[in-house]
């Protein structure tokens, strides 16, 4: 058997273990789990994604992130970071006329379009394997809402991030933000703290009407949404 079909035989074979386990099995995982959220990669990568998909907490914190957003009918929407494709999977189902997601781990991108297979055949989901600093082109917009659920933490220069996502906006478009912080010890104190840090990164990018929104979890998830400015008619013959 080639070393790639080997590769992928063993992967199915964890995934489809892990399955049958449950979360109770994996909890002793969460060491290594943390350490994969980066970059999920080989078989360890899948059990991250499963854990991931399959966390109550990881789900709740997503169907909240998409309702904060009042996802529109006619919405094009781009999701930063979409990992097992929770966040995309509630989208569609909000009504979003357009998902696309990009995430750098050919692992999540495989478990992403898997759940939301139906969707893509649909010509209602666009996933691609890329990083934040790499979107391409074809990504420009313009987009209603822009998400990005616990993945500003890895992005390199997020200011600089941020400033690109806002020029992909449409005027008035939405932008969430949401982290949960998963650092040892961490604390409602420690989430009002990512909650500024945010909002402050949001403002020097240059987006307006901030405003932080918070998921009773433990520790708590904060969400900062906030819009891209209007265009400016004031001086419109």
């Amino acid at each position: 058997m080639p070393p790639r079909a080997v590769k992928r035989a063993v992967t199915a074979a964890v995934e489809y273990g892990v399955a049958r386990a449950g979360i109770a099995a994996v909890r002793a995982l969460d060491r290594d789990v943390i350490g994969q959220g980066h970059h999920p990669q080989g078989a360890a990568g899948s059990v991250t994604g499963w854990v991931f998909a399959h966390r109550p907490s990881n789900r709740q914190r997503n169907r909240w992130v998409v309702s904060l957003l009042g996802v529109q009918p006619a919405d094009q929407v781009l999701e930063i970071g979409f990992g097992p494709g929770l966040a995309v999977a509630e989208l569609v189902r909000a009504g979003a006329d357009h998902v696309y997601g990009i995430d750098h781990s050919g692992v999540m991108l495989r478990q992403a379009s898997r759940r939301n297979a139906a969707a893509i055949r649909a010509g209602r989901v666009t996933l691609m394997r890329t990083s934040v600093d790499q979107i391409p082109p074809a990504l420009d917009g313009p987009f209603e809402a822009i998400l990005a659920v616990n993945s500003l933490g890895f992005w390199p220069a997020p200011a600089e991030r941020l400033a690109e996502l806002r020029r992909r906006l449409a005027p008035s478009g939405r932008v969430a933000i949401a982290s949960q912080p998963r650092c040892p010890g961490a604390t409602a104190d420690t989430s009002r703290k990512a909650a500024d840090e945010l909002e402050d990164l949001l403002r020097d990018a240059g987006f307006t009407q901030m405003r932080t929104e918070t998921l009773r979890l433990s520790p708590p998830v904060v969400c900062v949404l906030a819009a891209s400015p209007a265009l400016d008619t004031s001086h419109t013959p």
